[in-house]
């Protein structure tokens, strides 16, 4: 049966709507950050030393918990007001998934092919290492090319002028705005933060429908039976594909009954990370080579240690399968 239009208009339309709300979310809390927030104050708070302060940005989901839709705009408000972009990189990759929001979803999802605990333990695990070693390519870009790496849109501002003069205690601190006056600056910078990002929301979920009318999750899992050394990077394809929200992939991931544990990793690691949508979304952020050094990072990472996953469970004669026993 050849889709239809009506077919192309159904996955679209469930691809945006599932991702509106989070979007909307995220420009809210980007209004936010931007209003209240200090300028540099996340900073002061970072170690000084790059791998503490990267690690310390892979956990930030714990406490700022979004979906890799509404994450773009965050973190880009978040890099405005002074965390360094390598903080924010393993923030934007390792957010949507290292947040308990996604963590509990994962096990629900497993619980009752009793690897729960497992994907939860791989997929958390996995995440914060790609997330992290993504983010210290991205700082050692960074000492190179600067903020050539960034959009005008996303580049910090300058810092202000630090000299003392007689009267500097009071000029300092700005006065304090009306509350009324301050929810209106949240509203702008939220509107604006919104608009500019769904353009490109919407042109990827146009790919995404495009892509999800031609290639079947039944195709995916049929070369996974016939060529069991392509399900890890069929999975991966699905995820790039399917654009799905990283607090319902798990039970996508979940429904392949028969696919190996090692291909449902790669699916639920990949996706939030790296998608269609989130691809046109990172061009409004980030500058050509900067994409291209994470898309490269969290691909090659990804491939290299799902397939070594899958070596070691082939090797130590594990399943990987639901319901199975695995380790032990």
């Amino acid at each position: 049966m050849q889709p239809s239009i009506y077919d192309f208009l159904f996955r679209f339309s469930s691809i945006l709507w599932e991702a509106m709300p989070f979007v909307v979310l995220g420009a809210l809390v980007a209004g936010i950050l931007e209003e209240f927030l200090p300028q540099e104050f996340l900073t002061k708070l970072l170690p000084k030393s790059v791998l503490p302060a990267v690690m310390i940005g892979a956990v930030l989901g714990l406490l700022f918990p979004m979906c890799e839709c509404g994450i773009v705009v965050v973190m880009r408000r978040l890099l405005r007001k002074g965390l360094p972009l390598s903080c924010c990189i393993a923030y934007m990759l390792a957010g949507p998934i290292i947040n308990g929001v996604v963590i509990f979803s994962t096990w629900v999802a497993f619980k009752d092919h009793n690897i729960g605990p497992e994907m939860v333990g791989l997929r958390v695990g996995l995440a914060f290492f790609i997330a992290c070693m993504t983010g210290l390519v991205v700082h050692s870009q960074y000492k190179k090319y600067g903020n050539s790496l960034l959009t005008p849109l996303t580049t910090p501002p300058p810092a202000p002028p630090t000299e003392v003069t007689p009267n500097a205690t009071t000029a300092e601190s700005p006065a304090r705005q009306p509350i009324l006056r301050r929810l209106g600056n949240i509203s702008a910078t939220a509107l604006h933060d919104f608009v500019d990002i769904m353009v490109f929301l919407i042109l990827g979920c146009v790919l995404a429908a495009l892509a999800r009318m031609y290639v079947t999750e039944n195709e995916i899992e049929a070369i996974s039976r016939e060529q069991p050394f392509l399900v890890v990077p069929a999975m991966m394809l699905l995820a790039v594909l399917m654009c799905l929200c990283s607090e319902a992939d798990a039970f996508v991931a979940a429904s392949f009954t028969k696919m190996h544990l090692s291909a449902k990793v790669a699916f639920l690691v990949l996706g939030p990370m790296l998608d269609l949508k989130l691809i046109l979304m990172y061009t409004r952020v980030f500058k050509l080579r900067l994409i291209v050094t994470i898309a490269t990072c969290v691909l090659i990472q990804v491939l290299a240690l799902c397939m070594l996953l899958h070596l070691v469970y082939q090797l130590r004669g594990w399943t990987g399968l639901p319901g199975s026993p695995t380790v032990g």
